[in-house]
């Protein structure tokens, strides 16, 4: 039970930190929406893949 809340808190600090890293690009005036668009399916792919892995560590 321990190791499911350790792995949740785990995985929505890693979500909010990848977000935040992908929002505060976007905010610059200098750096446009195309320009950080990889960094969103970057970012996507990666909280996907951390997702899934905690789903299958869960099982």
């Amino acid at each position: 039970m321990i190791n499911k809340l350790t792995m949740l808190f785990a995985v929505a600090m890693a979500v909010f930190f990848l977000g935040g890293l992908a929002t505060t690009l976007t905010r610059s005036m200098m750096i446009g929406f195309y320009d950080v668009l990889p960094v969103y399916i970057f970012m996507g792919i990666a909280i996907g893949m951390m997702l899934y892995e905690a789903y299958i560590e869960t099982k």
